[in-house]
């Protein structure tokens, strides 16, 4: 990986050079060096706003997504850099440019903050020991609601003993329900797991031998839940930041072809 990006930049600084090169060419013979800047801009837009494309059509051999991934980061750099050349100023005048502008920086830093947040969240997710798919988290929990419960009821027809079924029924029930701890989870607090390790302790007291076999089943599952609940916070985060990152990309396509086909047409 570490190669790859060291390529992929320098291929950026050659591209950046270039670039540089010809519009100073152009500068000396009085030509219009924004339209090498803005054609040059525009298509690296475009060759961005086409890695989506890719993750969609993964079944063609157009070469790894984690490569994609890396030019595309790169290229998120070299795109900034490029704005600010084409505009000539970090923060261009006039409501139009402004709006450009706005739209730009908020695809730029919702990019940047989004890698972060994925290479950040794929290190906690590893760290679980355990592979969930997203869209199987609700089965899941299901199942070990379900074998939740058969056990509590087991346990209180095999011992006579209710003392694990209304701990169940009073603490566990809302545990096992959904997902929780959404936002501790997503701070980095460890809430889930205080809990949970103070609630076995408030009852662990009144539990025989027997019983206690049944609650550490019961455990096993709530840790296991807690496992899954934190793929769902971490993936759900990263779902709803392609929400915000994706529709945005688009707009800036949408408004970058505006922008060149009113350049077109004044130039006429």
């Amino acid at each position: 990986m570490a190669n790859r990006y060291l390529f992929a930049c320098v291929v950026a600084v050659i591209t950046a050079g270039t670039v540089l090169y010809m519009i100073g060419q152009m500068e000396l013979n009085l030509a219009k060096s924004e339209i090498l800047s803005g054609y040059t801009l525009l298509g690296l837009i475009v060759f961005l706003g086409a890695f989506n494309l890719r993750k969609k059509l993964s079944m063609l051999p157009l070469l790894k997504a984690s490569t994609w991934l890396v030019f595309h980061v790169v290229g998120g750099l070299l795109c900034i850099f490029l704005f600010w050349v084409h505009t000539a100023s970090v923060w261009p005048e006039g409501n139009y440019e402004i709006a450009l502008s706005i739209i730009f920086y908020l695809v730029f830093f919702t990019g940047i903050g989004g890698f972060f947040i994925q290479k950040s969240n794929a290190i906690k997710l590893t760290e679980t020991g355990i592979e969930v798919i997203y869209e199987r988290i609700p089965a899941e929990l299901s199942e070990i609601r379900e074998r939740s419960e058969a056990i509590a009821l087991e346990c209180t027809e095999t011992t006579s003993s209710d003392t694990v079924a209304n701990h169940y029924i009073a603490t566990l029930v809302w545990y096992f329900k959904r997902p929780r701890f959404y936002w501790p989870t997503l701070l980095g607090r460890g809430n889930a797991k205080t809990w949970l390790r103070n609630n076995q302790a408030s009852v662990r007291r009144y539990l025989n031998e027997e019983e206690t076999g049944y609650f550490n089943q019961l455990v096993e599952l709530a840790e296991l839940k807690q496992l899954i609940d934190e793929h769902y916070t971490l993936q759900d985060i990263n779902k709803k930041w392609l929400l915000v990152h994706l529709p945005l990309s688009v707009g800036l396509l949408i408004i970058s072809f505006w922008h060149l086909l009113l350049v077109e047409v004044f130039a006429i």
